[in-house]
């Protein structure tokens, strides 16, 4: 057999080979937003008019006024065989994001500020917790970091 029927034969069985063994998943081909994010209560939400937050990780910080978008919740719409949907429906909140430069799971400090729809100043709120690394497509995909509170009228709480 000379070198190109030996080419040949190994191709051939490596790919009969890797076709045998598992098979890997995919990953989604999606980046991981380096942000925190606010959800203010629905209650909370019709009194403020501004809202300013400062994060600061790792010894950098970054802070601007946010801008708030109508939050919503999914609303289930059944199955039908092995396909189900959802809705979005308005829940009343409003939600913000800070981008940031990175995101680790190292400690965080936030602190929220801002102006009442009536022009006092809103109380200031703080917070130090860790944000939440998890696996949503799988060890093999990677780990993803999530920071995300909610503020209402008792202060800044983070979500799980």
């Amino acid at each position: 057999m000379g070198r190109p029927g030996l080419l040949l034969a190994l191709i051939t069985a490596a790919v009969s080979l890797s076709a045998c063994g598992p098979t890997a998943s995919a990953c989604p081909a999606i980046a991981q937003a380096t942000a925190v994010s606010v959800t203010v209560s629905a209650d909370y939400a019709p009194q403020i008019n501004r809202l300013h937050l400062r994060a600061c990780q790792d010894g950098a910080c970054k802070e601007a006024d946010l801008e708030l978008r109508p939050g919503s919740a999914s609303i289930d719409q059944g199955c039908a065989g092995e396909v189900c949907s959802a809705t979005a429906s308005p829940d009343g909140t409003r939600v913000g994001i800070l981008m940031l430069e990175t995101l680790t799971e190292s400690p965080m400090a936030l602190t929220a500020s801002g102006m009442a729809t009536d022009g006092s100043a809103l109380p200031v709120r703080t917070l130090d917790f860790h944000p939440q690394a998890a696996y949503p497509f799988g060890e093999q995909c990677g780990k993803v970091v999530s920071a995300s509170v909610t503020l209402d009228s008792s202060g800044l709480h983070p979500r799980t």
